[in-house]
């Protein structure tokens, strides 16, 4: 069972940017969230990296109208399964395995995986798989990287994730071989913990009207 492209295309093309966020207090993310739709960006990854992250998904998927929540940093089964039944319509995970894969095939919900090297993405493409998270962007090459995959891998388009900031996403943009952008530098954990929503919303503006 190969990649479903469709579903998972509806989350990379619904802005420029993903925002990629740590929430430690799940009664933030509905604001939050709201904040970045409200600044055009829709599909929101919630990274599984506190203990109220499944919570903070939950609160976005039931009460934020147009919001695209979901789960990153998703490295086995359980996790899997705990952010699809908390509300996830999507799943990153910084690379993947075959085990993972295995899951993803079993569930209704896309996974977004990450790769970093020409042999990890063709590994996936064996496996039917040709949207992925370039993981992690700058630490693993940068855009002159990514670019020099564009051609003997001209079928997968990606999503580079780690270090990308707003002085660099549109270079990234700028390649036939890029979708979207992840980053965390629009709600980061400083500025949710403060409550500025305005803030987050003004940088969710000018990251939605970044073009390659």
């Amino acid at each position: 069972m190969a990649q479903n492209v469709e579903r998972i295309e509806k989350v990379m093309l619904a802005a420029p940017v993903i925002p990629v966020l740590v929430i430690e207090d799940p009664k933030k993310a509905v604001p939050m969230a709201e904040a970045l739709v409200r600044g055009g960006l829709p599909s929101i990854e919630i990274t599984l990296r506190t203990e109220g992250a499944l919570e903070a998904i939950r609160l976005v998927a039931e009460n934020v109208e147009g919001a695209i929540p979901g789960a990153g940093t998703v490295l086995d089964q359980a996790q899997y399964e705990a952010a699809v039944a908390a509300g996830s319509q999507f799943i990153v995970s910084p690379g993947a395995t075959n085990t993972l894969i295995d899951i993803a095939e079993q569930s209704d919900v896309p996974l977004l995986p990450g790769a970093a090297t020409a042999s990890e993405v063709m590994a996936l493409m064996e496996r039917g798989y040709q949207r992925l998270k370039f993981f992690p962007a700058e630490q693993a090459g940068g855009a002159s990287y990514l670019k020099s995959l564009s051609s003997p891998l001209a079928a997968v388009k990606f999503c580079p994730t780690g270090g990308v900031s707003l002085e660099k996403a549109p270079t990234y943009l700028k390649l036939p071989n890029v979708l979207c952008v992840g980053g965390s530098w629009i709600a980061d954990a400083k500025a949710i913990e403060a409550e500025d929503w305005s803030g987050i919303e003004e940088r969710a503006r000018a990251a939605a009207a970044i073009s390659g």
